[in-house]
């Protein structure tokens, strides 16, 4: 019997050590960019809305955590130019056994995300969160050509 291709990957990956580990993290930054890229295109890019000051602040208030889910809590303040370097620490570090946590912590994020105050909804995290399952796939494909298997 033919097995699915998810059960392929999946086997493979089981019998090459360390891939699993680096099909995870690479799947996850791939997720993390993927959110930050239609982030920037939904809000930063589109035509202006009233009454919405683009300064930059809900993109660099992306945050990650193996530990808890970020909360949507930090006032307006300075950019973190930074942002990236710090995500991809994280999950360079993390463990194939821990939850990663992505999140916005930019009080206002939400209101973004699902639309307030008759702004129209902007989710890109819900939209980038239904592609986890290809992301994989595509990564898996990507290490597997990569490794020479």
């Amino acid at each position: 019997m033919t097995q699915s291709f998810a059960a392929t990957v999946e086997q493979w990956a089981r019998d090459v050590e360390g891939v699993v580990e680096v099909i995870f993290r690479e799947s996850v930054q791939e997720l993390v960019s993927q959110a930050d890229d239609l982030l920037t295109q939904l809000v930063y890019a589109a035509p202006p809305s009233p009454n919405y000051r683009r300064t930059g602040f809900l993109r660099s208030s992306l945050t990650i955590s193996t530990a808890s889910m970020p909360l949507a809590s930090r006032p307006q303040g300075a950019l973190d130019a930074d942002y990236m370097a710090e995500i991809t620490a994280t999950i360079a570090g993390s463990d194939i056994t821990e939850t990663i946590y992505v999140g916005w912590t930019a009080e206002y994020a939400p209101f973004v995300h699902w639309g307030a105050r008759g702004q129209p909804p902007k989710p890109w995290v819900t939209l980038v969160a239904q592609r986890w399952q290809e992301i994989v796939a595509r990564v898996a494909a990507r290490v597997k050509d990569r490794l020479g298997l």
